[in-house]
C-alpha cells in the first residue's frame, strides 16, 4: 500500500465522539512540490490579548497541519539513511541533527512569544549489530541483548560453563571467582538493577552474562549507565530458562557460546525548551513534554514524532492568546536510550528552581493505530501530590466529549520518571505500544483485539502511514485543554512543597524508559 493510501485508511477510522468533536480527518492536498502544507487558521474569533481560552484553542488544532508536519519529519528522518541504511532521528544521526534543528526554528519562527534555549548534554547512545546466544545445543529465541551491553572480548564469540549465581546476584558474595572465572554467569531477575549484575558478573571474571526472567516473559533490559567491569549481557525469558536452570541446580554441565558485536558512545545531544515570555507568572510553571529523537530502527513517527509534533501544534496556536501562568514547552533528547534528557534536566534544576514548576505533563505517541485513549493512573498516595488532579483532568475531560477511556500503569517508561522521583507532580496519556489491545478495548475504542497498539512501535514502519489522524487530533486537542486549563489558573491545584514526599514510586517502578532496568 504506498504512503498516501495508508495515511487515507488511517485517517479514515472511525472512533465513537469523533464528529461530537469536529474533528478534520481529511487528506490534506498537496504542493506542486508533492508537499502537504500547514491549513490556514480562521483567527477571526481569536484577538490577541485575550486569556487562553480552552475550547477557542482547542479548535485551533488541525489533522492538516498535524500530517503536514509528520512528512517533514519523515523527510528530515531520511538524512540518517547515509549512516544507518534507512530513515532514523536516533540521537547522534543526522536525522535527529535536523530534528533539532526543525523545532528549533519553529519555534523561533513565532517571534518573541516564546524564549527559547538549548540545554546540551553528555549521552550515552550505544548500538548492537549482531548477537547470538548457544546454551548446550539450544538458540533460545528469547535471547534479547541488553541495551547499552558492551560486545564480547574482542567482538569475537566467546565459549564458557554456564554458572548458576547465588540468590539475586545483587551482592558481589553470590559470584563465586573460582567457578566464574572464563565462564558465563547465569543470574536471575530481581531486586537490583541488571547493570549492577553484569558489572558483578565481570569482577568476578565472567566473560558473558544472562539474566533470566522470574516470570516466563522475555527480558528487554538496559545496562543504565555503563561501568568499565560490565560486560556482554543478554536477558532470557523465564520459559527457556527454566530447563538449564534444572540442569544446573541437578550439578549437570551446560556449555554455552555468547556473541555480541555492539558500541557504546558517549555523544553530545541537546534538549530544546521554549516558554512563554512577558507578563506570566515565572512563579507558577505549567510544564508539558515529548523526546525529539527515535529508536535507531526507524523514523519514529508515532514514537515520538506524533507527541514532538503535537506540542509545536499547540505552542504555535498559543500565541493568539494570553496566559496567566507561565508555560514551557520541552523536547527531549535520548528518551529512547532511558530518558537521558529529562533526567539531566531535573538533576541540573536548583531547589528553588523545581519548586516554581508546578506540574509535567508528559505526551508520548500520540496517535498509534490501533490505539485506546490510555491514561496514566497516577495517585497521590504513590506520588507528589496533584499527580492525582491531573489524572481526573484528563478523565473529565475524555467523559465530556463522550469519549471511552483506559488507565495504564505509572511505571517509569517515560519522561515524567524525573519529574517524579524529585517531587513533581506528573501524569499524562498516551495511545499505546507494543501491548496488546484486549476484546474489551476494541469494543471500546474499534480496532483489532490481539494486536499491538502500534504495530510498527519502534520499527521500520513507524512513518507517515503508521499514526490514526483521528486519536492524534482528540488528543492533541487535550494537550491544549491541559495547557489552557492550568495556564488559566491552578486555583485548587496542590501547592508546591520543600520537601520531597516520601513514596512507593521508585520501590515499584521496573522501567526507566521503555527498557526494563531490574
Amino acid at each position: 500500500m504506498g504512503l498516501i493510501s495508508k495515511r487515507l485508511v488511517c485517517a479514515a477510522a472511525a472512533l465513537s465522539g469523533a464528529s461530537a468533536l469536529n474533528i478534520d480527518t481529511q487528506q490534506q492536498p498537496l504542493g506542486g512540490d508533492g508537499q502537504a502544507r500547514l491549513v490556514s487558521d480562521d483567527a477571526s474569533a481569536i484577538v490577541k490579548g485575550k486569556t487562553v481560552d480552552s475550547e477557542k484553542l482547542q479548535s485551533l488544532i488541525k489533522g492538516d497541519n498535524l500530517l503536514a508536519r509528520a512528512e517533514k519529519l519523515y523527510e528530515i528522518s531520511k538524512l540518517g539513511e547515509d549512516e544507518y541504511g534507512h530513515p532514523t532521528r536516533v540521537i547522534g544521526s543526522a536525522g535527529h541533527a535536523g530534528t533539532l534543528d526543525y523545532i528549533y526554528s519553529s519555534v523561533m519562527g513565532l517571534g518573541d512569544h516564546y524564549t527559547v534555549w538549548n540545554q546540551s548534554f553528555p549521552a550515552v547512545s550505544g548500538n548492537v549489530f549482531e548477537s547470538r546466544l548457544v546454551l548446550g545445543d539450544t538458540v533460545p529465541s528469547s535471547a534479547s541483548p541488553m541495551s547499552l551491553t558492551p560486545p564480547t572480548k574482542d567482538k569475537e564469540p566467546v565459549h564458557g560453563d554456564l554458572v548458576l549465581v547465588a540468590n539475586d546476584g545483587c551482592d558481589p558474595s553470590d559470584y563465586d571467582a573460582e567457578k566464574l572465572g572464563g565462564n558465563i554467569a547465569m543470574v536471575l531477575r530481581g531486586k537490583c538493577s541488571f547493570g549492577t549484575k553484569s558489572d558483578l558478573a565481570g569482577k568476578a571474571g565472567a566473560v558473558a552474562a544472562v539474566v533470566y526472567n522470574y516470570e516466563k516473559d522475555v527480558v528487554h533490559g538496559t545496562l543504565g549507565t555503563p561501568t568499565s567491569d560490565q560486560i556482554a549481557t543478554f536477558g532470557l525469558s523465564g520459559d527457556e530458562a527454566e530447563p538449564f536452570i534444572k540442569k544446573l541446580e541437578e550439578g549437570k554441565r551446560v556449555d554455552a557460546i555468547a556473541y555480541i558485536d555492539s558500541v557504546v558512545n558517549v555523544i553530545d545531544t541537546t534538549n530544546i525548551l521554549a516558554q512563554t515570555a512577558g507578563g506570566c507568572d515565572a512563579d507558577n510553571v505549567v510544564m508539558l513534554g515529548g523526546h525529539s529523537d527515535s529508536v535507531p530502527e526507524g523514523p519514529g513517527i508515532n514514537d515520538d514524532g506524533s507527541g514532538s509534533i503535537s506540542l509545536l501544534e499547540v505552542a504555535t496556536q498559543l500565541t493568539k492568546f494570553e496566559v496567566n501562568n507561565c508555560v514551557r514547552f520541552a523536547w527531549w533528547a535520548g528518551e529512547e536510550e532511558g530518558l537521558l534528557g529529562s533526567d539531566y534536566y531535573v538533576s541540573v534544576l536548583t531547589p528553588e528552581e523545581n519548586k516554581k514548576i508546578r506540574l509535567f505533563m508528559d505526551y508520548d505517541m500520540m496517535g498509534s493505530p490501533n490505539f485506546a485513549y490510555q491514561v496514566y493512573d497516577a495517585r497521590d498516595d504513590a506520588n507528589p501530590v496533584g499527580s492525582q488532579e491531573l489524572r481526573d483532568l484528563y478523565i473529565d475531560w475524555y467523559e465530556a466529549h463522550e469519549l471511552n477511556h483506559t488507565f495504564i500503569p505509572f511505571d517509569g517508561r517515560s519522561d515524567y520518571d524525573g519529574f517524579i522521583r524529585n517531587g513533581i507532580p506528573g501524569g499524562g496519556i498516551a495511545t499505546g505500544a507494543e501491548g496488546i489491545k484486549t476484546e474489551k478495548e476494541a469494543a471500546m475504542f474499534g480496532g483489532k483485539a490481539g494486536d499491538w497498539y502500534d504495530p510498527c512501535y519502534h520499527q521500520l514502519c513507524d512513518d507517515v502511514g503508521n499514526v490514526n489522524v483521528t486519536a492524534w487530533v482528540v488528543n492533541t486537542r487535550l494537550i491544549a485543554h491541559s495547557v489552557a486549563t492550568y495556564a488559566i489558573s491552578f486555583e485548587g491545584f496542590p501547592e508546591r512543597t520543600d520537601v520531597v514526599a516520601e513514596s512507593s514510586y521508585a520501590e515499584e517502578v521496573k522501567y526507566h524508559g521503555h527498557k526494563l532496568v531490574l
